[in-house]
């Protein structure tokens, strides 16, 4: 179960994401009113709800929020209809990246996501050009000096899949999608609480850049972060200074 640590990265990534906190309150307002529409607007019913509603509170999002564009998505008030559009394409170096959309214009969407990979030094895919480089999963990673017995024995015995310890002592457990959330409730029943905790796309394979191709690539990615429509952006770079 040993395996290539990924702390630097997510740290990075983690970095990159709290300059961003603008958005964060749009984003989750999607992702909130794709999942009430889709699974019903019952928290205790709909995981994917509930997973959206922690977000928000994460977010320090009011709950008052939540509610009216929970309301907008089942009916109870008129609201914008959003669908939700993958893309996918390459990077810097042959890197791998995933773009995840909530958007009510797909025209203006893939326009903008196009001129971005262009513009930038990327290409943009076609379906199923590069998902199969990633594995849908739960994954909640725990800081180097984490207890990797108390860690591994908590979480199999909840249903994660896996457990992955990083060179540098930091711990990755991986669940099936629809076990993330019991696996992380008895993972901070039991005293552990990780760094990250997310349903996402993890990559199988990783493509160091360093230099010039790094900072590239990190310009590549924040530009297509910055776009209105973008939920979340997953790549397979790992970004050195």
């Amino acid at each position: 179960m040993a395996g290539h640590s990924k702390w630097a990265n997510i740290q990075h990534r983690k970095g990159r994401q709290d300059e961003k906190r603008g958005k964060v309150w749009t984003r989750v307002i999607r992702e909130i009113m794709v999942a009430a529409r889709q699974g019903g607007g019952d928290i205790n019913a709909n995981p994917r709800l509930r997973l959206a509603v922690d977000k928000a509170k994460a977010a320090n999002m009011p709950a008052d929020t939540v509610k009216r564009n929970i309301d907008k998505a089942t009916g109870n008030l008129e609201g914008v209809t959003y669908e939700e559009i993958r893309y996918e394409g390459y990077g810097i170096g042959g890197a791998a990246i995933i773009v995840d959309t909530m958007t009510d214009n797909r025209v203006r969407t893939v326009a903008e996501v196009r001129h971005a990979f262009s513009k930038y030094g990327g290409n943009l895919g076609t379906e199923g050009s590069v998902a199969f480089q990633f594995q849908h999963c739960g994954q909640l990673v725990f800081e180097p000096g984490t207890s990797e017995d108390k860690v591994m024995e908590v979480a199999l015995e909840a249903g994660a899949e896996d457990v992955v310890t990083g060179e540098d002592g930091s711990i990755e457990v991986l669940t099936a999608p629809t076990d993330f959330e019991a696996v992380k409730n008895a993972l901070e029943a039991a005293g552990l609480t990780p760094a990250l905790a997310e349903v996402t796309m993890r990559a199988e394979n990783t493509i160091d850049l360093s230099g010039d191709d790094a900072a590239r690539m990190q310009k590549l990615l924040d530009v297509i972060e910055d776009l209105d429509d973008i939920q979340e952006v997953y790549h397979n770079a790992v970004i050195g200074d």
